[in-house]
Formats: structure tokens, C-alpha cells, sequence
């Protein structure tokens, strides 16, 4: 009997409208200040993994007789990779400059300061 009522209840507050508290808008502000960075770096990221693959084709031709092509793409998918953190680190760093006054106000008006 217990279980229906848990059951029943769980999809009565399925179909109820949920208000949006101020916690809600943070999490919200937080996600939007990370979310454009986090893609930026799997993008690069993925990408120069690709160029780095790619070099490596071609130097060890697979896809082609072109080993010099091969170690010049592979060297620019290597120093790809190993710009992807702190690319990254800045994008996220500049987000979090641009929305910090609206972090701190919101964050400061959920804990009464």
C-alpha cells in the first residue's frame, strides 16, 4: 500500500509546476559561465587529436608516401593538445570575470551577507 502511494505521489509532483528559487538561478548563472568553456575544450581537444592522428597516417604512411607532411602535422597535433588546458583555463577564467558580480550578489542574497 505504502509503495502506490509513494508511486502515486512521485508522478503528482512529476506534473506540478516547480518555482524557480534563487538556488536554482545559481546553479543556473554557474552552468552558463562553464558550460561554453567545457565545450571549447573537448571541441579542441577532439580535434587536435584528429590532427594528431592524422600525422601520424601519414608518417607512418598509411595513408599516404608523405612521412615529412606526416611529422609536421603530427607536431602541430601535439603542440594542439598541449595548448587545450590552458586555453581552456583562460576561456573559463575570462567567463568567470564577466559573471562574477552576478555570482557574488546572488550568492550573497541566498546567505543574507
Amino acid at each position: 500500500m505504502q509503495t502506490q502511494t509513494t508511486v502515486i505521489e512521485k508522478i503528482r509532483e512529476s506534473y506540478t509546476e516547480k518555482e524557480q528559487t534563487k538556488l536554482d538561478e545559481l546553479k543556473s548563472l554557474d552552468k552558463r559561465v562553464k558550460r561554453p568553456a567545457q565545450i571549447f575544450a573537448y571541441t579542441y581537444g577532439s580535434v587536435s587529436a584528429l590532427v594528431l592522428g592524422t600525422g601520424m597516417c601519414l608518417a607512418m604512411e598509411v595513408i599516404g608516401s608523405m612521412m615529412a607532411l606526416g611529422i609536421v602535422v603530427g607536431v602541430l597535433g601535439i603542440a594542439m593538445s598541449l595548448t587545450t588546458y590552458p586555453l581552456f583555463k583562460k576561456f573559463l577564467a575570462r567567463r568567470k570575470k564577466k559573471y562574477s558580480e552576478k555570482i557574488f550578489a546572488l550568492s550573497d542574497e541566498i546567505l543574507n551577507r
